[in-house]
């Protein structure tokens, strides 16, 4: 675990771990079921993680958008590689759709469709939402 892993509330935030990465629900959701997917290492740069870590990334991504697919079945999906504040090795997962999803009593519109994601618009999770939404989400990595 790393001070991006925490920033992100981890454990809290806790979706799946795998041996080289962890997913996170994202606190603020620009879409439903947007997510952080966090290096477990404490490497700042993409290219200074180790071959496994980026062969794993077939087996996480691939885990991603099946469990994002049925949560809210997305037409497209952006991984986006920021590390402008939070210096470690992570993506922000952005599953994207046309209009409103959703859950728990809370509208989640997606205000950038289709252009670029909106994160500054994005739905701040209280933590009850929150875990419902995390362990939904959870349940679906199977």
């Amino acid at each position: 675990m790393n001070e991006t892993m925490r920033k992100f509330g981890y454990p809290a935030t806790l979706v799946k771990a795998f041996e080289h990465w962890t997913v996170l629900l994202r606190p603020a959701q620009p879409t439903l079921g947007s997510l952080v997917l966090a290096a477990n290492s404490n490497a700042t740069a993409f290219g200074d993680l180790p071959a496994a870590a980026h062969a794993e990334l077939k087996q996480v991504t691939s885990a991603i958008e099946a469990a994002l697919g049925r949560f809210t079945g997305y037409a497209r999906i952006n991984y986006l590689m920021l590390m402008m504040v939070d210096p470690h090795v992570h993506f922000h997962v952005i599953p994207r759709y046309e209009g409103t999803r959703s859950f728990g009593g809370q509208d989640f519109p997606d205000a950038g469709w289709p252009a670029v994601p909106q994160l500054g618009q994005a739905v701040t999770l209280e933590a009850p939402l929150r875990d419902s939404i995390r362990d939904e989400v959870a349940g679906l990595f199977g």
